[in-house]
């Protein structure tokens, strides 16, 4: 995997730069979780698995980020499982 920060949840390159983190509870950043992972001390969707974080990300990739099935695909599943939510 590169050397991007990346949520520990979708893989999603996140910096301060991007103003993308997640919060803690008293809504002070987490540098672990993106925004859309990880609000207010909490995983937004908790009770999500591994396989449907793929799915989400392939969904988004293709739709929103012009990559065919295939790559988004190969890259999610490369990527995901190996970060630490999912371990």
């Amino acid at each position: 995997m590169d050397e991007k920060e990346r949520c520990q949840s979708c893989g999603m390159p996140i910096s301060s730069d991007f103003g993308n983190y997640g919060t803690e509870a008293d809504g002070s950043p987490v540098s672990e979780y993106c925004q859309f992972c990880f609000q207010n001390g909490g995983f937004t969707n908790p009770d999500q698995t591994v396989d449907e974080m793929v799915q989400s990300s392939v969904d988004f990739m293709t739709a929103n980020l012009g990559f065919t099935a295939e790559k988004a695909s190969e890259m999610s599943n490369d990527i995901i499982p190996r970060l630490k939510r999912w371990q």
